[in-house]
């Protein structure tokens, strides 16, 4: 690529397919960094891409021609993006390939950048060098078990790191095929992906939770005999919370089409290790640990009974591959946890990224920890919450999202499925938990998606009281306030993680697509809200004041 020198950054913005693997393999041979983000929408916002474009300081955009054709119009209404270069490579011939001259690439040397789908302020480039990338493969090939014979289906986009390592990459490493599909063809009718399986003999497909989840909800009993899930022997899942449930469920399911409860794969993985952290064994059971959420709130395991009232089902994410090390430390003292206590979950190991681009003190930060009693180190500072038994990762939720009442930690996404399962009227895997603080206490609040079907039927005061009901009883939880938003409203990161904090911050300021809602604050929540977005407009000033 003669348009910018080895080491340069350049812009991906593609919709998923074939163009896109051919770009991204492009930067690659001709040494610059590929920066892969998702192509903007007709009417979607473009501050993240230019966040992304100002901070990777890329000054070309490849696309194809009907990309750069749909954002025409809002280059003259964003001068960074109409400050790239734009090539759409659709219109590329090969005649200029015989030019290639090969680069001396190191393990050292940069391949991409990963954005991270950060829920507040600039999103951060993890810097994925070639090295980190062979370990990760090569982590993932030993996991999952893959041989030459072993055949994918993947429908996850390729702009993340599952959807790119796992789904593009990890094939190519292993010499092995692999059916793509776009994930909006999944989203609009799950059992694609399963006839997906089913007509390709897939071995390997998976995805996040919620995919099971939607194909338990969406997929209907007399298609199941047209499906065969005999072959699909690693079904990865990953990137948000595995609730037990939604496994035995699926199992239940599709046992009838030949889906094995052994194929189930629960995984742990991040941006900033590339991408896979920890694994079980392929022909092994999901692990399923049921602790007392009463003693787990203040970050101790006790073994429970299923028939405990405060019963917690956790599904480990299996153990950490021999030339990498986890370690569980305390988040303040930096001390190693025993096993059966939660902390944060360290890393150390190849796969750990370069670290953030052009962000020195948050790689420091976040790359570079040691642990306070042995100086072991470095490693890299994940941000969740987890603790290790017999070898095997549980996950119980992330640092900055734990909500704290009265001296007890609560993890949101508990909150959230207890919300979303108290009523037919509210969207699964569509609602955020958050506190807001007033009169010096932390208050729980509640913003939730209602289903299409229900929004002219609403029944607000029902659907309340519901909520209200079933968070008091799973919780010992008072709901503060509640706000019922339009389908498909919620902020959501671009690989459809709720972005609770842009939740927090919308529900300040009044700027949720209401249906619905009700609050505890006697102020009126008009004034409540106000009255919030005032503390922390006046907060910011005095931070930003301060030396």
């Amino acid at each position: 690529m003669s348009l910018v020198a080895p080491g340069e950054r350049v812009l991906l913005l593609y919709p998923p397919g074939n163009q896109f693997i051919a770009a991204f393999f492009g930067c690659l041979y001709a040494g610059v960094v590929a920066v892969p983000a998702y192509p903007p929408r007709r009417n979607q916002n473009m501050s993240r891409l230019q966040a992304i474009v100002a901070d990777s300081q890329a000054k070309v955009a490849l696309t194809t021609t009907s990309v750069l054709g749909n954002i025409e119009r809002k280059l003259t209404e964003n001068p960074e993006l109409a400050s790239l270069q734009w090539l759409a490579t659709d219109n590329i011939g090969s005649d200029r390939a015989n030019e290639w001259q090969e680069l001396a690439l190191t393990s050292n040397t940069l391949a991409f950048l990963q954005y991270t789908s950060g829920s507040t302020g600039t999103p951060k480039g993890v810097m994925v060098s070639h090295g980190n990338l062979l370990h990760n493969l090569a982590v993932i090939h030993r996991g999952f078990e893959h041989t030459p014979n072993s055949q994918g289906v993947i429908w996850l986009p390729p702009y993340h790191d599952m959807g790119l390592i796992g789904g593009v990459l990890q094939p190519l490493y292993g010499g092995f095929p692999v059916t793509l599909m776009p994930p909006a063809a999944f989203l609009q009718k799950p059992i694609r992906w399963l006839q997906a399986i089913s007509r390709y003999q897939a071995t390997t497909s998976g995805g996040p939770n919620f995919a099971y989840d939607l194909c338990v909800k969406k997929i209907k009993p007399e298609q199941l005999k047209a499906l065969d899930l005999s072959s699909w022997k690693v079904a990865f899942t990953g990137a948000e919370p595995i609730n037990s449930n939604t496994l035995k469920e699926f199992a239940a399911t599709f046992s009838a089409s030949g889906f094995q409860n052994s194929a189930f794969y629960p995984c742990y993985g991040m941006a900033e290790n590339t991408l896979f952290v920890s694994g079980g064994l392929k022909v092994a059971e999901p692990i399923i640990h049921l602790v007392d959420g009463a003693a787990l709130s203040q970050n101790q395991v006790v073994a429970a009974a299923a028939s405990s009232e405060e019963v917690r089902a956790i599904v480990g994410c299996g153990g950490s591959p021999n030339d990498q090390k986890i370690a569980i430390a305390n988040p303040e003292s930096k001390t190693q946890c025993p096993d059966g206590q939660v902390g944060e979950i360290w890393v150390s190991g190849a796969s750990v990224a370069m670290g953030y681009w052009r962000k020195p003190q948050k790689t420091q930060e976040t790359f570079h920890a040691y642990l306070a009693d042995s100086q072991e180190g470095p490693f890299l500072r994940t941000g969740d919450l987890g603790f290790l038994l017999d070898g095997e990762l549980f996950i119980t939720g992330r640092i900055k999202d734990v909500i704290i009442i009265r001296g007890q930690n609560h993890y949101p996404q508990d909150i959230e499925l207890t919300v979303q399962n108290s009523h037919p009227a509210l969207r699964a895997h569509c609602g955020a938990a958050f506190t807001v603080e007033f009169k010096g206490s932390e208050r729980l609040v509640i913003v939730q998606e209602v289903e299409r079907s229900y929004l002219r039927k609403l029944d607000v005061k029902e659907v309340v009281r519901n909520i209200t009901q079933a968070v008091t009883a799973e919780h010992a939880l008072q709901v503060y306030a509640m706000v019922l938003v339009k389908t498909g409203s919620i902020p959501k990161t671009s690989s459809g993680k709720i972005r609770r904090h842009a939740c927090r911050a919308e529900f300040l300021t009044g700027s949720l697509n209401v249906v619905g809602d009700w609050s505890l604050n006697p102020l009126g929540k008009a004034k409540f809200r106000d009255l919030q977005a005032d503390v922390e407009s006046l907060l910011q000033k005095v931070q930003t004041s301060l030396p």
